[in-house]
């Protein structure tokens, strides 16, 4: 059994109290003045060297947001922000750029390391040339897998990988704010076109103050040359992240793209409101993969994330797909929902997730599939597992317009318990506003039983063994779905910490 062994040697290590990514980087920092007024969207703006048609989008959301109120209809609870007690901009002060591993910063170097980026990375993020086939780094082994970086520090992208080889396929990849500079016009065509500066109170909220994210944009017929990634690390105290992130899939193009994130373990409640658009047009397809692993607080349920994010997917054009699949294991609270607006005729939207929550996280989660165009279809995949004192909700909506026809929906929500102090619940939402629209819904509840394990172990296996097991059982549909490069970390960081939780 080595795979769960594997799984079973992963727990032992890692349980609520040991995030292995809660260190800060000490580095000095240039940051906004602290509160939230226009001045602070003109200084963000300013720094971003933006047109002044961005400022004015920008300022027109800010104006929005103050008449707005904060929603309360998730199954969360947490203290009010004090949204004039943060800092809404907090970049690294820049300095010359390195021409050796030797010449970088080493508090800037280590972070790299911790974070287990290889070293030929670690030179790429920091922008170390290296010549052509120098031994070790230089050249690329046609076998090897490669996945281009965008790497998001704070308020900021450091640097992005093989933006050059890229653009030779055509494929636009760098952050939003290089390409409000290069390529204007694209980015006002798409921008706020599928979550609204108006859509809800924390998509308003990054509409006025967003930093840095990802901008992609593959031209039509082309199949993305590589993976592309983002990883964002929040690092300064007191601060928000509020990345916007939008990638446009043109005619018959595909791409894939990849998320991860963390932060250091402190006592405070920090905040990350993002915002992820994506576009797929005419046969277009984009798969979009995230690991959650922001800093869920600790065994008392102090510090921690607020994960309060907005993704939505538009597949405009027919044929065209749009597919979801995340795993969320970190942050104290969890407010996100990815969804697909099926306006394509015979477009389909998936959804793959595994969401754990342990200690006192507090999770509600899940998707939304809205099926306009005729022929329309869509598969939702949802595995819940909580733990400790936690709560851990799915929510969700599968709503068929009059026009869709054909409209056709798979869901299947399941939930894992695993101790008898924390919560599993399902509010799903069905709209068929046509008689032709076909929606199947299963759901099931399921505790890890004393009689399961004991099964279990009259075959050889320890308690932990045939806890592990169970569960990798119970989520192995939703990890086939993810990316190569995902999938070992994913394994990974589905443990749970299961001391004294069963029997």
């Amino acid at each position: 059994m080595p795979a769960v062994q594997e799984t079973v040697d992963q727990v032992r290590r890692i349980d609520v109290d040991q995030y292995k990514y809660g260190f800060e980087t000490l580095i000095e920092s240039d940051k906004a003045p602290k509160g939230l007024s226009e001045d602070t969207v003109r200084f963000i703006s300013a720094k971003k060297s933006e047109p002044q048609w961005m400022l004015d989008w920008r300022l027109e959301a800010y104006r929005r947001w103050q008449t707005m109120r904060e929603p309360t209809w998730a199954k969360v609870h947490y203290a009010p922000i004090d949204y004039q007690d943060l800092y809404y901009y907090s970049a690294p002060k820049k300095k010359d750029g390195p021409k050796s591993l030797d010449e970088i910063d080493p508090e800037i170097l280590e972070t790299y390391r911790k974070l287990g980026i290889p070293l030929r990375e670690q030179e790429a993020l920091l922008g170390v040339q290296r010549p052509v086939n120098e031994d070790g780094d230089g050249a690329t082994n046609g076998s090897d897998r490669r996945v281009a970086v965008d790497a998001v520090f704070d308020s900021v992208s450091v640097a992005t990988t093989f933006k050059e080889e890229l653009g030779k396929a055509g494929v636009l990849f760098m952050p939003i704010s290089e390409a409000l500079r290069e390529h204007p016009d694209l980015v006002k065509q798409y921008l706020g076109t599928v979550v609204p500066v108006t859509d809800n109170f924390f998509a308003t909220l990054n509409s006025a103050v967003f930093s840095d994210g990802s901008f992609v944009y593959v031209p039509p017929g082309v199949r993305c040359p590589m993976e592309l990634s983002t990883y964002f690390r929040i690092n300064e105290r007191n601060t928000g992240q509020f990345e916007r992130t939008l990638i446009i899939a043109d005619k018959g193009s595909y791409v894939s793209y990849l998320e991860g994130c963390t932060a250091p373990s402190r006592d405070e409640n920090q905040l990350h409101a993002a915002v992820v658009e994506l576009i797929a047009l005419d046969d277009a397809e984009i798969k979009y993969s995230t690991i959650q692993n922001w800093y869920p607080g600790d065994k008392d349920g102090k510090g921690g994330i607020y994960n309060f994010v907005t993704k939505r997917g538009d597949c405009r054009g027919p044929r065209s797909k749009i597919s979801w699949t995340q795993l969320e294991t970190g942050s104290a609270i969890t407010w996100k929902y990815p969804s697909c607006i099926l306006r394509g005729d015979d477009s389909r939207g998936e959804f793959y997730s595994i969401a754990i929550s342990n200690g006192h996280q507090q999770v509600d989660s899940g998707t939304k599939m809205l099926h306009l165009g005729k022929n329309t279809t869509s598969r939702i995949i949802s595995k819940g597992i909580a733990a400790g004192k936690s709560q851990n909700t799915y929510r969700g909506l599968v709503s068929a317009h009059r026009k869709a026809k054909g409209a056709r929906n798979f869901t299947n929500c399941d939930s894992l318990l695993i101790g008898d102090k924390c919560g599993a619940h399902t509010v799903p939402y069905i709209e068929a506003k046509n008689a032709s629209a076909v929606i199947e819904h299963e759901a099931t509840t399921s505790k890890i039983s004393e009689q399961m394990l004991f099964y279990c172990m009259q075959r050889g296996l320890s308690q932990e063994e045939a806890v592990a097991l169970v569960v990798n059982g119970f989520v192995k549909d939703v990890l086939q779905t993810l990316p190569m490069e995902f999938a070992v970390e994913a394994q990974k960081l589905i443990s749970v910490s299961l001391e004294g939780s069963v029997g």
